[in-house]
């Protein structure tokens, strides 16, 4: 199984990380469109035209599995890609929902994310379906995806910046928080201090790799194994900045390639 993971930026390699982890044997291609990050400003219709091309992309490659490991464009583009092509397609909403909703013991989650994501209403929608008791609450941080995509994550301005995003959410006394953007889990500790440790955080990148893990155990004796020396790294635009936060999400350094869609 070649499994093809696409954001944004260089966000979704903490899903890639946690692929690896779970997964060693299986091959991974990752595209970050870093020349058009962040895709949370952008208009749903672009988000999706970016979405169905960075798909195109990673089958041309070789993927047979798709996650999108862009809430932006989980949230708005997931049908799209699934009319599009005809492949698993795994997104990082659905599984942060559920566990989620199985960690909360007052039955108020909270939500950060893009204002893509959030303007969406996904969480908002879907969780009370599923159950209606939860109150939900969310809140764009439209300024986090740049400071991370900057390297700013141990910066006293980000602490900042994350406090006053975090402010509404404690006043709401969430018990529950989901990290609604794969950029968001390198910001994990100093978001833990200023919600409050009592608070429980849900990581999308971890929920999505155990969902495509099962998925490909549940399919084990169709998935071809692959070493994970097949694995490539694509960017659409890189700088000396990437590639040392790309070393920051993955403890290592590794060949990025540069490509034009």
């Amino acid at each position: 199984m070649v499994i093809g993971v696409f954001d944004s930026g260089v966000g979704g390699l903490t899903v890639v990380r946690e692929l690896l982890r779970h997964m060693p044997d299986q091959a991974i291609i990752y595209l970050g469109d870093t020349a058009r990050t962040p895709y949370g400003t952008k208009s749903s219709e672009t988000i999706i035209d970016y979405s169905i091309e960075d798909t195109g992309f990673l089958v041309s490659k070789g993927a047979n599995l798709i996650v999108i490991a862009c809430h932006s464009a989980s949230s708005v583009a997931t049908n799209a890609i699934r009319q599009h092509f005809s492949l698993p397609v795994f997104e990082v909403v659905s599984p942060s929902i559920q566990q989620a909703i199985a960690l909360t013991k007052k039955g108020r989650i909270g939500i950060i994310g893009t204002r893509a994501t959030v303007a969406s209403g996904v969480y908002e929608k879907t969780i009370p379906e599923l159950s209606p008791e939860i109150k939900v609450f969310s809140q764009a941080c439209p300024l986090l995806v740049p400071l991370v995509e900057e390297g700013w994550i141990k910066r006293s301005e980000t602490r900042r910046i994350v406090k006053k995003y975090l402010r509404p959410l404690r006043e709401r006394e969430i018990d529950t928080l989901i990290l609604g953007c794969t950029h968001y889990p390198l910001l994990r500790p100093v978001i833990q201090e200023k919600i409050g440790k009592t608070v429980q955080i849900v990581d999308p990148a971890q929920e999505v790799a155990l969902t495509v893990r099962k998925f490909i155990e549940q399919k084990q004796d169709k998935a071809e194994k692959a070493s994970n020396n097949a694995n490539r790294f694509f960017l659409t635009d890189l700088t000396p900045t990437t590639a040392s936060v790309v070393r920051q999400f993955l403890g290592a350094k590794i060949l990025l390639e540069k490509i034009e869609l």
